[in-house]
């Protein structure tokens, strides 16, 4: 007789499944179990190199580099994008600054280096990858 899937296994089921998102949030598997055996094996997962750990409840996709054997980011649009996925699924409502917009329509051709996004509602969150922040604007 098969043993029934372990929660690790059905978040990483879960995950797999959805193949366009590169952030995930730990409510959005509170229905595979208690709270503290998801945020547990989210952490196997992490410890593992299957995910990174944006945030408080905000994981990242991960891939382990082919050059140093470290868990990496897994996105096409770097962390910017993911910290704007992860807004979006955080419902906060944001914009993109004044500089990157003046990059987007040609007006200046300094490139925006940190991730920068104007918040329009209360968030206080920190979201970071490795050494690298999303700075909010107010």
């Amino acid at each position: 007789m098969p043993r029934p899937p372990t929660l690790r296994q059905k978040i990483e089921q879960r995950i797999a499944r959805k193949k366009g998102e590169d952030v995930f949030l730990t409510r959005e598997f509170k229905k595979l179990g208690g709270e503290d055996q998801v945020v547990r094996a989210l952490r196997e997962l992490v410890d593992d190199g299957r995910l990174v750990r944006l945030g408080y409840g905000v994981y990242g996709r991960a891939i382990v580099s082919r050059l140093n054997g470290k868990p990496m980011l897994y996105s096409r649009d770097g962390f910017a994008g993911v910290a704007r996925q992860a807004l979006d699924k955080l419902g906060v409502e944001w914009e993109p600054t004044e500089a990157e917009r003046a990059y987007n329509e040609g007006r200046s051709t300094q490139v925006p280096v940190n991730p920068v996004v104007r918040v329009k509602s209360r968030f206080s969150r920190h979201l970071h990858y490795r050494n690298t922040e999303l700075v909010l604007e107010r």
